[in-house]
């Protein structure tokens, strides 16, 4: 008996890297699961590998980021297996560039397949899900590139998007049974190797396993975690751990509001040493001696 016997699951993106994880844990863990990815034979491959051991899969090649592909990848997935219960938004795609060369075509192809087609596959799987009576499980996948990180203004946008989304959805799909969380996986990917220190320089990170994100994504789908919902982790590699959600911090509090002379005199010496870091590694602040045109 697996902890997801009887679920229907979709990954996209799944035929690679941390997709593939997810699809081989959840087929492992008794769902039945459709791999959807534009590349066909490597979506074979993992429903090959996932019907070799006993399992239930099937190809899907739609554009997450058209609502047709959302359509159609849901539909393929009720009509297969009867229903849905759990769709994992994997899928992505990268196009670094600083901010100031970045063209308008890579900033919105970046959001079309992160955000939007989250957006449109989440919608698909929950309409279906409230439909069927019996709740269901969306994961978003998120990233720490979202803090802020060098030349992924798209990137870190989509991310910081689906992650507004996901606390969001978690308020409005509870009364159905629906539980929305977000991971942020760690894993080595064609997509990691682009990574880029605070320098803009190429960075060489340490391997992780990608595979090792696809079992607590099963947990998420199961009904154990039907008390989990509207939370992001931090996934993979050695750790499951909560991803803080965005909050108020100290504050400068003056009954009738603030005047621009008291600003002035006081907000350095009261929040000026509570700065927050910038960035994916979180270095002390950085800019506490001003920043300067370049000199010319």
């Amino acid at each position: 008996m697996g902890i997801l016997d009887g679920k229907a699951a979709v990954v996209t993106g799944g035929g690679r890297g941390i997709g593939r994880g997810h699809c081989l844990a959840l087929g492992a863990n008794g769902a039945s699961v459709i791999v959807n990815d534009l590349e066909r034979a490597v979506a074979q491959e993992v429903v090959d590998e996932i019907s070799a051991k006993g399992g239930k899969a099937s190809v899907n090649t739609d554009d997450i980021g058209t609502r047709a592909g959302a359509k159609g990848l849901i539909g393929q997935c009720v009509s297969e297996f009867g229903g849905i219960h759990a769709i994992v938004n994997n899928a992505g795609n990268v196009r670094d560039r600083s901010f100031l060369k970045m063209t308008d075509e890579e900033f919105s192809d970046v959001l079309r397949v992160h955000a939007q087609g989250t957006f449109m596959c989440s919608q698909e799987a929950a309409l279906r899900m409230k439909d069927q009576g019996s709740g269901g499980s969306i994961v978003n996948t998120i990233s720490a590139a979202h803090f802020g990180n060098f030349g992924q203004t798209n990137y870190a946008a989509s991310k910081g998007a689906i992650a507004s989304m996901t606390y969001t959805w978690a308020m409005e799909l509870a009364r159905y049974g629906i539980r929305v969380n977000a991971i942020s996986p760690r894993g080595s990917t064609r997509m990691s190797a682009t990574y880029k220190g605070p320098d803009g320089k190429e960075v060489q990170l340490p391997f992780i396993d990608p595979n090792l994100n696809g079992h607590f994504v099963s947990f998420l789908c199961s009904d154990e975690a039907d008390y989990i919902s509207g939370q992001a982790f931090g996934s993979g590699g050695d750790w499951v751990a909560l991803v803080n959600q965005p909050k108020y911090g100290t504050a400068m509090i003056k009954p009738g509001g603030w005047q621009l002379d008291e600003i002035r005199e006081h907000f350095k010496a009261q929040l000026g040493g509570q700065l927050e870091p910038i960035g994916l590694m979180k270095k002390p602040y950085p800019f506490y001696d001003g920043i300067k045109p370049p000199k010319k």
